[in-house]
Formats: structure tokens, C-alpha cells, sequence
């Protein structure tokens, strides 16, 4: 008797473990996150708009969230990886947290473990298209980095991302200085963020700012920023433009 085998479509036998599963492209997305050092620790500001594609379809996603004790996580991108990442660092914290050793993870240790994330990631082909800014103090030292999706990386006295990373950061060199106080502080955001309203399609007139102190994390309600839309530039943006209407 002869026994022959039945071909299979190599999908069949390789089973659904090899599906691959990626982020071909950003759907859901948040766009800049400022932040900066001050005389008592960190402030970082974001708007709440999730855009879907080019349409402004949400208006209250919050992109700034506390982790561990010690930080504060903001981040610009797709907002399900976001999601994820939050995820990771959920189990970081807790896994550090069942060793009740009296030592819990600081935000250096978060930013180093996000950049190893966010490079493995990128290495995979697979990455997580976010750009991250993690502020946080502890034992009075200030911290302040960012890690792109590709896991670039760096610390800074400021830092922004996306669009904010080419029109808030000239404001941000200007202005900011090392004992800048709380409410100096909220100003240069808020002029930050005043700018990028105006310059950024995607960004909306509803933001958070939050700050991380030694005594912990606070983010503030939603508000919105007053604006003057009655410049020349904006009235007739196309007027002496060659070419123009």
C-alpha cells in the first residue's frame, strides 16, 4: 500500500504563531510633548487631540502618565503602542516592586530600560512608533531624557518631540534658565504650546501640564490657552504670494 503525504500551504504548517502581527503604520496619533527642568523638578505639557490620519477625531487623550514613584512618562505617536508601552512598564514596576527591598527604580533606570525597548523594537523591524520624553526626580537629583522610535536617546535641560522638537525647542534655548520657578516654568509651556497651536494641524486647544516633584506627580485638569487669530498673516496667509489667487 502506498501512503503519500497531502501537501499543505506552508501557512497550515506553520500554525498562527506566525502571523506577524506589526504597526505598519500609525493610525491613532498624538503629536508634541514639551518639557523642561525646574528649580523643584520636572514640568511636561501635551494636548489631548488623537488624530486619525489628518482628522482630528478625539479630544481628550491623555499622553502624560505617572510611573513608579519617581516618573513621568509623556509620548507622541500611535497611541495603541503607547498603550503598550505602558503596559511594559505596568509589569517593570511591579516585578521591582516584589522585591520590597526598600529601593524602587528611579527615572534614569525607566529611561535606560525604555531606550533598550524602543532599539530592540527597531532591530526587530517591528517598532513602536513613539516618541517618548521621561522626566522624574529622586533623592533631589532631576532627570530629563527622550528616546525616538528607533531608539535615539538623550538628556537634556529641555526636551520635545515632534513638531515641538522644531518650534518650541529655539523658545525653550532662549528662555529657559536653571532656577526658573513654577509658574515661569508653566508660562514658557503655555508659550510653547501657544505656538505649536498655531503652526501644527494636528495639535488642539485643550492640554495638560504636569509636574514631578520629590513629593510625587501631579497633572492638571484639561484647559485651553487664549489666542489671537486676527494677525495680517493669518487673515490673508497667500497675500504677495507669486502665484497666489
Amino acid at each position: 500500500m502506498n501512503f503519500t503525504a497531502s501537501k499543505q500551504p506552508e501557512s497550515c504548517l506553520l500554525g498562527p504563531e506566525s502571523d506577524s502581527q506589526r504597526t505598519l503604520y500609525p493610525y491613532v496619533t498624538g503629536t508634541s510633548v514639551v518639557a523642561l527642568k525646574y528649580k523643584d523638578g520636572i514640568l511636561m505639557a501635551a494636548d489631548m487631540g488623537g488624530s486619525y490620519g489628518s482628522t482630528l477625531r478625539y479630544k481628550s487623550v491623555e499622553r502624560m502618565k505617572p510611573i513608579g514613584k519617581h516618573s513621568l512618562l509623556g509620548a507622541s505617536g500611535e497611541i495603541s503602542d503607547f498603550q503598550e508601552i505602558l503596559k511594559y512598564l505596568d509589569e517593570l514596576i511591579l516585578y521591582d516592586n516584589m522585591w520590597d527591598d526598600g529601593n524602587s527604580l528611579g527615572p534614569k533606570e525607566v529611561h535606560n530600560y525604555l531606550t533598550r525597548v524602543m532599539y530592540n523594537r527597531r532591530n526587530k523591524f517591528n517598532p513602536l512608533w513613539n516618541s517618548l520624553v521621561l522626566g522624574g526626580v529622586k533623592k533631589g537629583e532631576k532627570y530629563l531624557g527622550t528616546v525616538s522610535m528607533i531608539g535615539v536617546n538623550f538628556e537634556d535641560n529641555h526636551v520635545a518631540t515632534g513638531f515641538g522638537n522644531h518650534l518650541a525647542r529655539p523658545i525653550l534655548r532662549q528662555e529657559w534658565h536653571e532656577n526658573l520657578s513654577f509658574e515661569d516654568g508653566v508660562k514658557i509651556l503655555e508659550k510653547c504650546m501657544r505656538v505649536l497651536l498655531y503652526r501644527d494641524r494636528s495639535a488642539v486647544n485643550k492640554l495638560q501640564i504636569a509636574k514631578i516633584t520629590e513629593e510625587g506627580v501631579t497633572i492638571s485638569q484639561p484647559y485651553s490657552l487664549k489666542t489671537y487669530w486676527e494677525f495680517s498673516a493669518f487673515e490673508n496667509p497667500t497675500q504677495g504670494a507669486v502665484g497666489s489667487w
